[in-house]
């Protein structure tokens, strides 16, 4: 069964890791999803390559950070935060396409 990650995370961010880096969260509510989740490595660099139309090296970091239920994520910035064309200096609007993900629980 699929569900939506919206249903199965309490928390889910973004914000800056440095100017050049972006940093995003999924808390999830309960233990044994994130543990599932985890198992079956559902969220990795590959699907959130497509998740965000990039490459798959653009994707820096996936981590599970078990005490607090987590997955962690780094990937590049597409612009630098502040230079010209950036929308959002801060990186915390860049958690709107992982919104999408639907996971087999």
């Amino acid at each position: 069964m699929q569900k939506q990650i919206t249903e199965l995370a309490k928390v889910i961010r973004s914000k800056n890791c440095s100017p050049f880096e972006l940093t995003m969260d999924i808390i999830f509510l309960e233990k044994a999803d994130y543990e599932l989740v985890k198992k079956n490595n559902g969220i990795n660099a590959k699907m959130l390559a497509a998740i965000y139309n990039v490459c798959p090296t653009k994707i820096n970091k996936v981590v599970y950070f078990d005490p607090a239920c987590a997955v962690k994520i780094c990937m590049d910035r597409p612009i630098s935060s502040g230079a010209p064309g950036d929308t959002d200096v801060y990186g915390a609007q860049q958690h709107g396409p992982l919104l999408s993900i639907l996971l087999d629980i």
